[in-house]
């Protein structure tokens, strides 16, 4: 069964790129999923250079000339010699080599390009860091970017953030319910407008909607109760909000097909990871009830589409429960098609894993539902004595 660490380039320069390597090749896993292109973060790094690391946003390596010359947007400079030698060290101890990739989450391009962030309902760009995956620009740099990293020799690239992101502000007192927030996070720029329209929908009676609802949450009207469906969202909102909803997955499906055939040009294939196990379980590993497969609509993302246009998945299994993660890598595979590649990727630790039985709990679980592969997430964020957990998972659960 195929399994790899994810790494970040700090812990590779700050550690030595044969240091982490040789650690990682001990664990017994096949391969390395390292961060080529991220967003900006600040991170507690319990065995790092630094304690606190201040992540770089942008690509860790140089850029191709050919593929971003001329464009309007480009990655941001990040650790250009980061990468440096990975590949060749990477082959010398047999282990695969994966480029992680953050696609349309970037801070700096937001900032520098407003008109290409998400514009919600009221008309504002409150989310710099979330670049619109209907607008043209964003799209031919997604995938410029995605063949910039398959050029540097990866086994795959494995792509976050290819769809659309909640919305998540910083500070909120009002209480704001599940469906308020997903009304408030849906994106109206002209772009996406003219998509929905194009497939019949009345963007406009949409937009008007979903500002008359979060605007009178906003005034003290009390929130909506209860998680996100489609049947509650219809009640809730009305037929033309959800058709509205519906249409963002044309948009999502169709980059993501011109990203993977991308990919597949430049003799690497893709990984797709949808964001929604992580929205439902990143902070406490105690997902809300309804299954991340189940959910990924809600971020545009049409699993069984996908499932006849990209070779692999990722599914974020943030769960403390064995079960939970079954379930999710199951109904992964039941949209995505029984023949596709299924990764399922286990914290080790805080907050998910307080055990190594409880990891190899959750290693079983995702083998039985069918997933083909356990990724850890990730190096640098966890000690060294949780990482020490993977070797016996590894063992116990294949």
């Amino acid at each position: 069964m195929d399994s790899s660490v994810y790494v970040f380039v700090e812990d590779l320069r700050g550690e030595g790129v044969e240091r982490v390597l040789d650690r990682i090749s001990a664990y017994g896993v096949r391969g390395v999923t390292v961060g080529a292109v991220h967003h900006a973060s600040r991170d507690i790094t319990p065995h790092g250079l630094s304690r606190l690391t201040i992540r770089r946003e942008g690509a860790h390596f140089p850029p191709p000339p050919d593929l971003f010359s001329g464009r309007r947007l480009k990655p941001a400079t990040g650790h250009q010699d980061a990468l440096d030698g990975l590949r060749e060290a990477c082959t010398r101890r047999g282990l695969a080599l994966h480029g992680w990739t953050v696609f349309l989450r970037n801070a700096t391009i937001g900032a520098a390009h407003p008109d290409v962030t998400v514009r919600d309902c009221f008309g504002d760009r409150g989310s710099p860091a979330d670049l619109c995956p209907a607008h043209p620009d964003v799209r031919e740099y997604a995938v410029a970017l995605a063949r910039a990293v398959a050029r540097l020799g990866v086994d795959s690239v494995v792509a976050e953030s290819l769809h659309f992101r909640p919305l998540k502000p910083e500070r909120s007192f009002v209480p704001l319910g599940p469906m308020d927030a997903y009304l408030f996070g849906l994106c109206f720029c002209d772009y996406c407008m003219r998509r929905a329209a194009d497939l019949g929908v009345d963007a406009e009676v949409a937009r008007e909607e979903c500002a008359r609802i979060v605007g009178g949450v906003l005034g003290g009207d009390p929130p909506a109760q209860g998680e996100v469906t489609r049947a509650a969202l219809t009640a809730y909102a009305g037929p033309d909000v959800v058709a509205y909803a519906r249409a963002r997955s044309e948009t999502v499906t169709t980059l993501v097909s011109e990203v993977a055939s991308a990919v597949a040009a430049e003799g690497s294939k893709l990984v797709f990871i949808d964001s929604t196990g992580a929205v439902k379980g990143y902070r406490d590993g105690l997902p809300t009830p309804g299954l991340a497969a189940h959910d990924a609509w809600q971020l545009g993302v049409d699993l069984v589409a996908l499932g006849d246009l990209v070779p692999a998945f990722g599914v974020l299994a943030y769960a403390r429960d064995a079960a939970r993660v079954a379930d999710d890598v199951g109904a992964y595979l039941r949209s995505v098609g029984k023949d596709r590649e299924v990764r399922a990727v286990l914290r080790p630790g805080y907050p998910d894993s307080d055990s190594t039985d409880r990891l190899v709990a959750k290693a079983r679980g995702a083998k039985a539902a069918g997933a083909m592969a356990v990724d850890f997430y990730a190096y640098g964020l966890v000690p060294h004595p949780v990482l020490d957990r993977i070797p016996a998972t590894l063992a116990e659960a294949f």
